[in-house]
Parts: C-alpha cells; sequence; structure tokens
C-alpha cells in the first residue's frame, strides 16, 4: 500500500510519499507568503494533483487541523487542508485523518512528543540517514507512517 502523508499549511504544505517502511518521495509545496490567498490555494491545488498523478498513492493520511492561539493562521490552514482534501477526492483517494497527538503517541510512543523527538523517529522508522528536511516533511511522512500502522 502506496500511502501520501500531508501536513497542510498555505505557506508550506507538507507531503511524504511511502510504501511499507520505504520513503519514496518527501518534500514541500511553498507559496510566497505576499501572494494572495487565492494564488496560494491554486498552487497548492495544481502541485498537489502533479505530486498524485506521480506518485499514484492508494491512500491520504491528513494531519487534522489544531487551532493554537491565532486564528488568523488556523482559517487559512483550514483553507489549504480544503482544497488538499478536494485534489485527493477528486483522484478518489480514500483519507483518513489523524490528530497531532495521534501522530506523536503512534511514532514517539508519547502524545507530547517534540518536533527534534518525531524527526528523530521517523528518520529511524523509515531508514533514512538523516532527518527528513524541512520540517513540514517530516511531518508529513510522520503522519503515513501513522496510517501504515493504525491501519493493519
Amino acid at each position: 500500500m502506496k500511502i501520501l502523508g500531508i501536513d497542510p499549511g498555505t505557506g508550506i504544505c507538507g507531503f511524504g510519499v511511502i510504501e511499507k517502511k520505504h520513503a519514496l518521495d518527501f518534500g514541500v509545496i511553498s507559496t510566497p507568503k505576499n501572494t494572495p490567498l487565492p494564488d496560494r490555494l491554486l498552487d497548492i491545488f495544481n502541485s498537489l494533483n502533479t505530486i498524485i498523478d506521480e506518485s499514484k498513492p492508494d491512500v491520504v493520511s491528513i494531519e487534522k487541523l489544531f487551532f493554537t492561539k491565532n486564528i488568523t493562521t488556523g482559517i487559512s490552514v483550514a483553507e489549504a487542508r480544503g482544497v488538499v482534501i478536494l485534489v485527493c477526492r477528486q483522484h478518489n483517494l480514500p483519507i483518513f485523518e489523524y490528530t497531532p497527538n495521534e501522530i506523536k503517541k503512534t511514532i514517539a510512543g508519547y502524545g507530547k512528543a517534540d518536533k527534534k523527538q518525531m524527526q528523530e523517529m521517523v528518520k529511524l522508522e523509515l531508514g533514512l540517514t538523516e532527518v527528513p528536511r524541512p520540517d513540514d516533511a517530516a511531518d508529513a511522512l510522520a503522519a503515513a507512517l501513522t496510517h501504515l500502522y493504525l491501519s493493519k
């Protein structure tokens, strides 16, 4: 089973494709900060379509939205997340959603693991020589691994 993990974001949207415990591809979709939001969302839409066309995943694992203090950022991330879900559904891909705590607990064994711990665990689980960069790509790979482990 080929899993596409997504860490949604407007400025940086992380993605990672795994099969079993092997990373096939990972990276980020970056949109320029001063670009109007509709154009950024279109960039995410087009880039994710290309990623799906090239990687041909069987399922998608996406991080659920977690609101902290900045509601404005949360709203734009929610809009990016909506675009991600739309693209995936247009490709008839099943979508599985996991909270940040579920992902942390599954990958690090602890729901309050920090970024560094998570990145190191993703590196170890996938047998990579170094931590995936940027952070958003590592988060997307963690989402994909979470589905791999929880779908068994």
